[in-house]
């Protein structure tokens, strides 16, 4: 298998990410990268020019509910229980 990453470019992602590998992890993610690609590669090989393109593996639709014109709750209700409200609205403490 031929390497398309190399170990200088793993240890340039590493720092990158600012993350510390230490000489066998190097070489053991170097390995891993490799056969990710490799898989890749095998995966590029596959005829997919009759295979529709998608973007949900299975068939989705819209599962909202329909927009429905209905009246709003009374704001004197609304305020009805409200700890402090100043007639037309709640009144909350200040936050910063």
């Amino acid at each position: 298998m031929s390497e398309k990453i190399t170990r200088e470019e793993v240890r340039h992602v590493a720092t990158l990410a600012r993350l510390e590998l230490m000489e066998a992890e190097e070489s053991r993610m170097t390995r891993h990268l490799n056969q990710v690609l490799a898989y890749m590669e095998k995966l590029n090989e596959l005829d997919t020019s009759d295979v529709p393109a998608t973007t949900h593996a299975i068939e989705l639709k819209n599962v909202f509910r329909p927009d429905e014109v209905i009246p709003s709750l009374d704001r004197a209700k609304a305020l009805n229980n409200a700890p402090q409200s100043d007639g037309a609205s709640f009144v909350v403490p200040k936050v910063i």
